[in-house]
């Protein structure tokens, strides 16, 4: 039925941009959790850039992970170079639904939705010295701690 359609996509419209970004940003995050990977959710570096996830490995490594929600997410967004002196391997993650091939390949890659993850292609590593190191580990528990105490007392503001 031709009213069908047009009744369809406004009862089921195609999922926004901050919805992709949500969904993918929490199946990239469970995946790293899965992968015993502590993780926080933008970051903010000295250089003035925000890391969407932070992930924090049991030996100490750090990963960025940089969401993309579509084509034009990554084709506006030219900070992302920025990140790789704040990990020790970069990341993108994007839905299942996102043209893979437009993306570098000396990066790493998830794809995920939002009940999980899959890591397609393990990011190069280039090690942290350790001073900067020893700075963004103490960033990352003061981020997280705070972010707990205003969960336990929100009062703290």
């Amino acid at each position: 039925m031709p009213g069908m359609a047009i009744a369809d996509s406004v009862l089921n419209p195609p999922p926004a941009r901050p919805d992709i970004t949500r969904a993918v940003c929490r199946g990239a995050s469970r995946h790293l959790r899965e992968r015993g990977y502590a993780i926080v959710k933008e970051m903010t570096f000295a250089n003035g850039r925000r890391g969407d996830i932070v992930a924090l490995s049991p030996s100490g490594e750090l990963l960025v992970v940089e969401v993309k929600s579509g084509i034009e997410d990554y084709r506006v967004d030219g900070k992302w170079p920025d990140y790789r002196d704040y990990c020790d391997g970069f990341l993108f993650a994007v839905a299942p639904e996102f043209p893979l091939e437009i993306l570098p390949e000396d990066v790493g890659l998830i794809v995920a939705d939002a009940f999980g993850g899959e890591l397609l292609r393990e990011p190069p590593r280039h090690p942290l010295a350790p001073a900067r190191r020893k700075m963004l580990t103490i960033a990352f528990a003061r981020l997280a701690a705070g972010r707990l105490a205003a969960i336990e007392d929100p009062e703290l503001g």
